[in-house]
């Protein structure tokens, strides 16, 4: 399990703006970028170049290389408040854009994936709070201090990122933490906003349930869907990226006229079924998840590329008609087959 969470940790497909923050964070402590960057393969100048891909596992490297130089408590604070949702390319702009605070907190936990995670977010709603959750995913991370760090910094990233959208006069209610409070509970409370909770069994954030339907100060309608298609692709291809899931992916892109059983694919990656089962337990998703995702991609590129009718596109997908077919369409994009296609012809 934990080779296989650090093949996942290795794939380098995100922009270095995280690494960059953190060694800006850190140079006003007096450690090097040379303390920062150890081990991890890149140089100063890489950290502007756009060309420059890294990975999670180099990222949670730097935390654990600063952590080590002496770095104080607040860094991972201090960092976070400098990554405000612009230095997320797409993903930022289509937060700032959402119609509500709801579809905000829906975009932001489905495309996740796209902000190199070092934790498994969720949101919930209760009677009275909206509920961001956290939870560690790789076992890779032995620290417990780098752990702490990482929730630490997604926590505060979470609050920056709210207030860019919904303004700064809003405010948390209380966290929920994980782990002990002793002589760190101040300057949680300053960099939170709010209340403090420690040896609790989760980490959390609970906002007032009335931002839900709160619109965000740049939300545009329009705006929204075009960059909610640019990172529905940019997930597809993180997808194709990444350990066991992006096998699974790419066996079944190249097999669009007659999908393999979760079996037959098993088999192909030389596996059991149980095996594989677990292998995609452990990144959050599931046989029946990816093949989803790749008939949404497949059928996409059929109706934007070609003139295939409704009818030969179900077919191919594996669909029993072409009914079946709209309504998958619809529950995976919010648009019918038809609307992508005129869409596309008006544009």
């Amino acid at each position: 399990m934990a080779s296989f969470q650090a093949n996942l940790l290795n794939q380098k497909i995100y922009a270095p703006y995280k690494i960059a923050a953190l060694l800006d964070t850190v140079a006003e402590q007096d450690i090097s970028a040379e303390k920062v960057l150890r081990g991890l393969g890149l140089n100063q100048a890489a950290l502007t170049d756009p060309a420059t891909l890294v990975s999670i596992k180099q990222y949670v490297d730097a935390c654990t290389n600063v952590i080590e130089a002496g770095a104080n408590l607040s860094t991972p604070f201090e960092t976070a408040t400098r990554l405000h949702l612009t230095a997320y390319g797409m993903y930022g702009y289509a937060l700032l854009t959402s119609p509500t605070m709801r579809d905000y907190f829906n975009f932001g936990v489905k495309y996740h994936p796209l902000a190199t995670p070092t934790l498994y977010m969720t949101w919930r709603e209760t009677d009275e709070s909206a509920v961001f959750e956290f939870k560690e995913t790789y076992s890779y991370i032995k620290s417990i201090k780098t752990r702490n760090f990482l929730i630490q910094q997604q926590m505060a990233q979470n609050i920056t990122h709210i207030r860019d959208a919904a303004g700064s006069s809003l405010f948390p209610i209380k966290a929920l933490l994980s782990y002990p409070g002793k002589d760190v509970e101040q300057i949680h409370e300053k960099h939170l906003l709010c209340d403090c909770y420690f040896n609790q069994d989760v980490n959390e954030i609970h906002y007032p349930k009335q931002i839900l339907d709160q619109s965000p100060l740049l939300g545009n309608q329009l705006s929204i869907k075009l960059l909610q298609e640019t990172c529905n692709q940019l997930l597809g291809r993180t997808k194709m990226s990444s350990g066991i899931t992006g096998e699974v992916y790419q066996i079944l892109l190249m097999s669009p006229n007659s999908f393999p059983t979760m079996e037959a694919v098993a088999n192909l990656l030389c596996i059991t079924t149980r095996t594989l089962r677990r292998k995609l337990d452990a990144e959050l998703t599931s046989y029946r998840e990816i093949l989803d995702d790749a008939r949404c991609t497949l059928a996409t590129e059929y109706l934007l590329v070609t003139k295939m009718s409704t009818e030969d596109i179900a077919a191919r997908l594996g669909f029993s008609d072409s009914a079946n077919f709209r309504r998958a369409f619809k529950r995976w994009t919010g648009k019918t087959p038809h609307q992508v296609r005129d869409e596309s012809q008006q544009n």
